[in-house]
């Protein structure tokens, strides 16, 4: 995919989308079949973590994998009906890279709930390689 907007607007349609088998197939077609990604863990953990010198990475690895963790943060954020995700308009692409920030938001009220900046470095066919996702509130 080489139009960045459109690829960031895909990608944060897929956290909001209800139907399980049209969300296998969008993390089919936006990571690669070897895509993976790295969140960083909440402040809390990385503290608790750091204080027993352990590693916080936080990781998940191919399609199954990432259907998974799509379709939980759905089911827990998306699907009791308060929050839905959003793209904000600061895409930018540099070579294989694409970032942009998304937010979580009230769906009631409109308010941001979270906001998460996105790092996407994209393999030749233009699917997602590495997905790291920083949540910044």
């Amino acid at each position: 995919m080489s139009d960045p907007s459109e690829l960031a607007t895909r990608y944060v349609a897929v956290w909001n989308e209800p139907d399980a088998d049209v969300r296998r197939e969008a993390v089919a077609v936006l990571w690669s079949d070897d895509g993976v990604q790295r969140v960083q863990a909440p402040v809390e953990m990385r503290e608790r973590a750091a204080a027993l010198a352990m590693n916080t990475a936080l990781e998940v690895r191919g399609h199954r994998e990432l259907e998974a963790r799509v379709g939980r943060a759905y089911d827990e954020f998306v699907a009791p009906g308060e929050f839905v995700f959003r793209r904000r308009d600061d895409v930018m692409r540099v070579g294989d890279v694409v970032k942009f920030r998304w937010e979580m938001a009230r769906k009631e009220r409109g308010e941001t709930a979270a906001v998460g900046l996105e790092f996407l470095v994209l393999d030749p066919d233009g699917r997602i390689r590495l997905d790291y996702q920083f949540i910044e509130t």
